[in-house]
């Protein structure tokens, strides 16, 4: 989709007419986006379709997220028990295949001949691909769509969430700004909804089966050409060609031309690894990721430290937030299946002071409110509302409150439950101290900022917190 914004200039809503009625509902994102989120993302969704909503944001009749595909609200639950059906994600994905693949056309033999050449490449992007085309395969299912749908980000984003493309397109599905605007993906200072694998793959998937299913009469090629150049483009190029020419017989922009064949040569090789001399990493059909709701804004590197992991892989499986914490307000975020259980029980017991970590800053000379908020990731009202400042004068020595990326949650939850100092003995060592006051070393040296390292001298005072 990178090429260009899905809308031409208003060519689309000339070359096919927007399909609103005055009956349909209007769409509500914010709805579809906590049906989607609560969801777990492993299990085999089985939905009725109903009727699509609309609304006057759409894209020539493109609904964003039609909420009929919504998540049944107990998929979570559900998750667990629900066996794996295939031996792996390839055998599933597999079974969903709908397309032709013609791999007797000489671009399609192009393309097989060059995965062929660089076996490393289908193998890299499906190892990058591991945490999400399991869940996009089962968006496809769900929706009665063909399966090779999931492999596009192969092509779009090498499968990376995080992809940006020079000229605007971002995400794993590439939108451009203003299409995903349309599709309800919401873009504000803390978080790009392009970069949600979840609502992303919803987006990119409504646009394309309204493509295909409503105006190219189910001809896929011509549906996934759409998506790449623009449904006017293609319109214009069937009308230049005759008006009802395939895709294989009018005459497109040469990267849309390559577009469709990269795909199904793609997925002819995957059909076959073995045949074209790849091996495509082993990933199990059961769910590699899990869906949380945060219950409010929380900051990143604390809801890492519950879920047990670091905070630069929660941020790879949640790319859309742009800062320090999740949106305020309600969140949910994307985190492993095996650190589901552990985040829920600790984010139960966290303290609502403990959410966000912030730290005391002492004005130095030369300090602005403005110069102190940037460097924070902070806006100035922000800064102000958190340490209620009505006016924007400082002085210097005047300590603010501003987010401390050095917390752990560790000192926030003990901070919560009583604080109290132990002076250091001679022979003490933090090993020590911390084996007599049952808290562990790694706990009392972030208390106290320092290593494990560090040598303690008799006399030093120590603060230690009540963790039980």
């Amino acid at each position: 989709m990178h090429q260009q914004d899905l809308r031409t200039d208003g060519q689309m809503a000339a070359d096919t007419p927007c399909r609103v009625t005055p009956t349909q509902a209007p769409f509500r994102p914010a709805r579809l986006r906590h049906l989607i989120r609560l969801a777990s993302l492993g299990a085999t969704l089985c939905l009725m379709p109903l009727t699509a909503s609309a609304n006057s944001a759409m894209v020539s009749g493109v609904s964003p997220s039609s909420e009929y595909q919504r998540a049944p609200l107990n998929f979570m639950e559900a998750v667990d028990a629900i066996p794996a059906r295939y031996d792996d994600v390839w055998e599933r994905l597999r079974a969903g295949y709908q397309l032709q693949q013609d791999t007797g056309r000489p671009r399609v033999r192009k393309w097989i001949s060059w995965y062929q050449e660089h076996p490393h490449h289908v193998e890299r992007i499906a190892e990058q691909a591991r945490p999400w085309i399991r869940y996009v395969t089962l968006r496809t299912e769900a929706r009665g769509l063909p399966a090779e749908l999931a492999l596009l980000p192969f092509i779009e984003s090498a499968y990376d969430p995080d992809a940006a493309h020079p000229g605007g397109a971002t995400g794993m599905w590439q939108f451009m700004p203003r299409t995903g605007d349309a599709m309800g993906l919401t873009r504000n200072r803390w978080y790009d909804g392009r970069k949600d694998v979840l609502l992303s793959t919803d987006a990119a998937l409504d646009y394309l089966e309204t493509q295909g299913e409503r105006w190219y009469d189910g001809d896929w090629e011509l549906a996934l050409a759409a998506y790449n150049a623009g449904a006017g483009t293609v319109n214009r190029a069937r009308r230049r060609a005759g008006g009802d020419e395939d895709y294989w017989n009018i005459k497109l922009p040469n990267e849309t031309m390559e577009y469709v064949p990269k795909l199904l040569a793609l997925a002819a090789v995957i059909r076959d690894p073995e045949e074209y001399g790849l091996s495509l990493p082993k990933i199990d059909d059961r769910p590699e990721i899990a869906a949380v709701e945060t219950g409010g804004q929380l900051d990143l590197s604390t809801a890492a430290e519950l879920a047990g992991i670091s905070e630069d892989e929660l941020r790879a499986l949640n790319p859309a937030y742009k800062r320090w914490a999740t949106t305020p307000g309600d969140s949910s975020l994307v985190i492993p299946a095996t650190a589901r259980d552990t985040f829920l029980s600790q984010l139960a017991t966290l303290p609502e002071e403990a959410r966000q970590s912030w730290a005391s800053y002492r004005v130095k000379r030369g300090d602005t409110l403005s110069v102190i908020a940037r460097r924070n990731g902070l806006t100035l009202s922000e800064l102000k509302q958190k340490n209620r400042l009505s006016g924007n004068t400082i002085r210097i020595g005047q300590a603010l409150m501003v987010p401390d990326r050095g917390a752990s949650v560790a000192t926030q939850l003990a901070s919560a439950n009583g604080e109290k100092k132990v002076r250091v003995k001679s022979g003490d060592s933090l090993s020590l101290i911390a084996a007599r006051h049952n808290v562990s070393t790694r706990q009392l040296a972030r208390w106290n900022k320092l290593s494990s390292a560090d040598y303690l001298r008799p006399g030093q005072m120590l603060t230690l917190y009540s963790v039980n």
